[in-house]
């Protein structure tokens, strides 16, 4: 089978392309490592009374890691979600011609270029794909600058990050199903891809998106609209509406649970919602074009989500969204969370008044 990404040398190129992380001395890289690693622990029991969420399967422990390590971890897990997926676009040509015609060390240099660019901005993650059950994945760096940026204290900020991280983990160790279902839906991205338009013509019309983004800078075009079929398109929109759930669920806990253990967190929240809107032309339309933009959006439109069912139905009846993929709700309900109560627990008193 043809290699279409040069892995090694795309992981070279996110280490040598990555940002210096902030000064500190090893004294203070130790203690950070400590911290988040008692701060992971502490966040655990937060969640867990917060969303009457706890873990059914073992997980390891969460790692402290730098930017080369994580760009070198996602690495390992994009090779196996592409992997299968060049499997299925080449089984009909002969062995290297998609090879000869991209050149998988160019787009070993272009993966590795994204992934260094995400490596200086990422805090935290639960990574599924190269690991069972996954792995929860803290970038110290990346937290040490953005709480210096912010003039944050640091426990209060580390705690905070933490609290989003754990609740990423929480979701699929405490619903034995979830990372099943969504590799599976993965899977059915890959699947999709057999017998659509040919991956040479997807790419020239994607030369023509990536200009237009550059050109208009309202454009909402990004990579994803690159690579899709029409079935890959129907799969994106279940895995958009479970990622903008699992996001928005994670932005509900941390700003539920921070106010009582974290004394600072109006200010870091504030701090931070302006470092996410800020950024110069040039790093915005590089948001757009790998879909950094559509996670943002992610946050808001999931959190309003989940508010507005737990203001219905009361954190139990939200946690009926774990029940099954079933109980997942649809793209169209996100905006509509009426429609999602209404369809999983029948006909509900109204919304009580606040006062």
């Amino acid at each position: 089978m043809a290699q279409f990404v040069d892995w090694d040398l795309a992981t070279a190129t996110a280490g040598a392309l990555g940002k210096s992380g902030p000064r500190v001395t090893y004294d203070e890289a130790t203690d950070v490592v400590s911290e988040l690693r008692r701060l992971t622990d502490e966040a655990a029991g937060h969640v867990a009374d917060y969303t009457g969420l706890t873990s059914q399967l073992a997980h390891p422990p969460v790692r402290v890691v730098d930017r080369r390590d994580w760009a070198a971890t996602n690495v390992a897990g994009l090779r196996e979600v592409i992997t299968p997926l060049v499997g299925r676009l080449t089984e009909d040509k002969q062995p290297g011609a998609l090879t000869e015609a991209i050149g998988s060390r160019v787009t070993g240099v272009q993966a590795g270029t994204v992934l260094a660019y995400l490596s200086g901005r990422v805090l935290g993650q639960y990574e599924v794909f190269s690991a069972d059950p996954g792995q929860l994945l803290l970038v110290a760096p990346n937290i040490v600058e953005v709480e210096r940026k912010l003039g944050a204290d640091p426990r209060d900020f580390r705690l905070w990050v933490c609290l989003h991280e754990v609740t990423h983990r929480t979701q699929f160790t405490a619903v034995p199903w979830m990372r099943a279902y969504f590799l599976g839906e993965v899977q059915a991205f890959v699947d999709a891809a057999q017998g659509g338009e040919h991956l040479l013509e997807r790419l020239r019309r994607g030369v023509s998106t990536l200009a237009d983004v550059v050109r208009d800078p309202q454009s909402r075009s990004s990579v994803l609209d690159i690579v899709q079929t029409p079935g890959q398109r129907a799969v994106l929109d279940r895995l958009t509406a479970l990622m903008t759930l699992l996001e928005g669920h994670a932005e509900f806990v941390m700003d539920g649970v921070g106010p009582q253990v974290i004394p600072s967190v109006e200010r870091i929240r504030a701090g931070f919602n302006r470092r996410r809107e800020a950024g110069n032309p040039v790093e915005k339309t590089i948001r757009r074009l790998i879909g950094i933009d559509v996670k943002m959006r992610q946050y808001a439109e999931g959190r309003k989500f989940v508010h507005a069912v737990v203001e219905r139905v009361g954190m139990t009846g939200f946690n009926r969204v774990f029940e099954s993929p079933l109980t997942l709700p649809r793209l169209s309900e996100l905006s509509e969370p009426d429609a999602w109560v209404a369809r999983v627990h029948g006909p509900v008193g109204p919304a009580p008044i606040a006062g």
